[in-house]
Parts: C-alpha cells; structure tokens; sequence
C-alpha cells in the first residue's frame, strides 16, 4: 500500500521513479560481479543510490533554495555514476550492452533535471514559486 502525504509527494515525480529504475537497473546490472569487484560495486550502488535519495531530500526541506541544492547534489551523484560506468565498460569489467541500458536512462534523467533546476531557478528568481504545485511544475519540466 502506497501512503500518501505532502511530505512524500517526490514520490509523484517522474524523475524520482526514473532515478529508482536507475537505482535497480544499476544493482541487476552489477550482482553478477565477484567478490573483487565488491568495493567498487559498493561504490557504484552508492553513488547510483545517492541520486533518488537527494531528489527527495531536496523535496522534504519544502524550501526552494534547499530544493535545488539537492537536486544538484543528485546531479553530482549521477554523474559519479556515469562516469564509473565509462570506466568499467573500458575496463571490461562491464558489458557494452549493460553499459548502453544504463547509459540511457542516465542520459533520460541528467537531461531532464537540468531543465527542471533551470526552470527551477527560473520561478526562484521570478518569485513564481508555488509549494503546492511541487510536483506538477517539476513533472511538467521534466519531461519536456
């Protein structure tokens, strides 16, 4: 059972479901490994782990300046991510066709949160923020 309250409404964001798929497909992606890749893909976890997690905290702190602050720390995040992936692919010790599934659905989410923080901003400087239209304003951009 889902239980909703203002506090979860992240829950309702595109790019929050989008990060969590990220989060699984990361983890399916990397159980196979042995035993001395385990540091790295704790690693891997983490950080791929780390973008849905401050996606929400942003959220949580109800305050727009605290929520594009976090939705740049789950950018950093992703982007420690992706750039891992590039080195185990190079590395071998991803496959080419794990890589590209990955790859993609980063691409999918860096993309769009930089048009979401852009628009973002946008309403911070323009003073057109609205906390009760969180979810919809941050839907609609980032899925332009």
């Amino acid at each position: 059972m889902k239980r909703r309250n203002k506090n979860r409404g992240y829950q309702q964001l595109i790019v929050w479901q989008d990060a969590v798929a990220y989060y699984k497909l990361t983890a399916e992606s990397f159980r196979p490994a042995g035993f001395e890749m385990g540091r790295i893909v704790s690693q891997q976890l983490a950080s791929a782990d780390s973008v849905h997690r401050n996606i929400a905290e942003g959220y949580c702190r109800r305050s727009i300046k605290e929520y594009i602050h976090y939705l740049y720390i789950a950018l950093g995040s992703l982007g420690e991510s992706v750039s891992a992936q590039f080195a185990y692919l190079e590395a071998g010790q991803l496959s080419p066709e794990e890589y590209e599934k990955l790859d993609a659905l980063a691409y999918k989410i860096e993309n769009g949160m930089l048009r979401l923080v852009q628009s973002i901003e946008l309403k911070r400087d323009q003073n057109d923020w609205t906390d009760t239209l969180i979810v919809e304003e941050s839907n609609a951009t980032y899925n332009q």
